[in-house]
């Protein structure tokens, strides 16, 4: 491919990105497929001749696409944001055309200095404290990440030097690897599991602290934990808190968390992988409130910073030029607009939490802060699990689940950049449609269970048909049926009681 072929290439390509972006809702999110599927679809072996460009977009939309869930599809719900927008895509093309490898100044100088001045820009639209920003003096600064679990490493690394050169400083013949197996960190139950990974690669201990009834880490708690390792002969040094838990986005109570760990010499680390890009709006600013206690702070501008994926803030030196993908972002959108960006999706998020309180057969399962909502069906674990296959096997939106105190619930993220109120419209009727599908199911299971129950009884009574006995019988069936799928109030027990009759009559 000459330069020439590549101007009508890259054109055609740029047509197909658009055409693909303004038509995703029109392909079902979700693939219908088995694992395996594409090898059966290509050749065992690379081709020794070159083929043609229209070939291997043909192959695109035949092997490729029928095996893609469609992340930006404003039917998309499931996990995270994987941020994506117009100007990111043209600065990766440029990044890519550029090749460099910053892995020093040297190397590439403007690799190098972009990314420390991209990154005071966002230090700055956060509002952190200076002592996170370079500036000119090189006392702080962020770098740039693969991912938020190598920040978390590097995080935890980075803590654990500390920890045994102070140790040894006071306690010269102690040896590394003694100071070593008595070092222990401490994060969230709710954590990412990323951060249990970091000690394991790490080598040292990790306990995992209980949350309140929100998911969150509360001063208490941490430091019963802390004291208790101390008097074990331990070496408390790390913790990791978290700012929008991947469950449901729970927030650790850093103002109180920080003081506790600059007073026990623990290196403080925040994990807001998702949450952080919402702190550049004001009236979410004071959720990040502690962070000047703080050692170390991730977040992941590819969630919600509309800058695309491979992106995350700090810790260690890149080797790709991804800052351009921040300069032209920034500069294309501003502040305001990235702003306005997350306000919408917050908005979002607002609206399907209304609409699942005005529905009385469903509940809200964790405080709705940000961008995504926790929810089930009141009862049991089985009934949303089967609610969400229905919703899996519809390919119509996508949602994934979590546990929260132990239940089973559904997660709705607000993801895509084009995602709408009408798109949360029609994803609350289908979710409901099939909700009540679900119930069904389980009522007829019920029913299938009553005659089990109802032919024994006649059984024991030798067929005479106590009808009195019956119905007492029957009352305290719907009385556990009640109290399974969690119901309360004397109406709504009288309103359920007749709607389980019905299914018998």
């Amino acid at each position: 491919m000459d330069a020439a072929e590549f101007r009508r290439r890259g054109k055609e390509m740029v047509d197909y990105v658009a055409d693909y972006l303004e038509k995703i809702e029109e392909r079902p999110v979700y693939p219908d497929l088995e694992p395996g599927y594409l090898r059966d679809l290509i050749p065992t072996e690379a081709p020794c001749e070159p083929e043609s460009f229209e070939d291997l977009m043909q192959d695109v939309e035949r092997v490729i696409m029928p095996g893609i869930t469609h992340w930006h599809s404003p039917n998309f719900f499931a996990y995270f944001p994987a941020a994506s927008s117009y100007p990111a895509m043209l600065a990766d093309m440029l990044c890519g055309a550029i090749g460099c490898i910053g892995f020093s100044w040297a190397a590439s100088p403007a690799c190098t200095e972009l990314e420390t001045v991209m990154l005071d820009w966002l230090g700055k639209m956060l509002q952190l404290p200076e002592c996170f920003i370079a500036g000119t003096h090189g006392h702080g600064g962020g770098v740039i990440q693969s991912t938020a679990s190598e920040a978390t490493l590097m995080s935890l690394l980075a803590a654990r030097c500390k920890a045994v050169r102070r140790v040894q400083a006071v306690e010269s013949e102690r040896s590394e690897s003694d100071v070593l197996s008595k070092l222990v960190a401490y994060t969230s139950d709710q954590a990412h599991s990323s951060v249990e990974r970091a000690a394991l690669i790490g080598a040292v201990m990790m306990r995992k602290v209980p949350t309140d009834e929100h998911f969150a880490v509360r001063e208490e708690m941490l430091k019963k934990m802390v004291e208790e390792d101390k008097a074990a002969g331990l070496i408390p040094f790390y913790f990791c808190a978290t700012l929008g838990t991947t469950p449901s986005c729970a927030f650790d109570h850093i103002t109180k968390l920080g003081p506790l760990c600059n007073k026990e010499n623990m290196w403080m680390h925040i994990d807001a992988a998702y949450a952080g890009s919402a702190f550049i709006c004001p009236e979410f600013r004071p959720l990040l409130n502690g962070i000047e206690y703080a050692d170390s702070f991730n977040f992941n501008p590819h969630k919600w910073l509309l800058i695309n994926f491979d992106f995350i803030i700090p810790i260690k030196k890149q080797i790709r030029f991804r800052s351009l993908k921040m300069w032209f972002v920034f500069r294309l959108y501003g502040l305001k607009g990235l702003q306005a960006h997350i306000r919408k999706q917050v908005a979002l998020a607002k609206e399907f939490e209304s609409l699942v309180q005005a529905d009385n057969r469903f509940e809200i399962c964790a405080e709705v802060i940000l961008g995504l909502v926790c929810f089930r069906l009141k009862g049991s674990n089985e009934l949303n699990q089967n609610l969400l296959k229905r919703i899996t096997k519809s390919r119509e939106i996508h949602l994934v689940p979590c546990q929260l105190s132990g239940r089973f619930v559904l997660r709705f993220a607000i993801c895509a950049r084009t995602t709408e109120s009408r798109h949360i419209q029609r994803a609350w009727r289908h979710i409901t449609q099939l909700g009540n599908k679900s119930i069904i199911a389980s009522v007829s299971q019920v029913k299938h269970l009553f005659k089990c129950i109802q032919s024994s009884w006649c059984g024991a009574c030798n067929g005479r048909g106590n009808q009195k006995y019956f119905k007492l019988c029957f009352y305290k069936f719907v009385s556990i049926l009640f109290n399974h799928f969690k119901l309360k109030g004397e109406k709504t027990f009288i309103t359920f009681y007749l709607q389980i009759m019905s299914c018998f009559t």
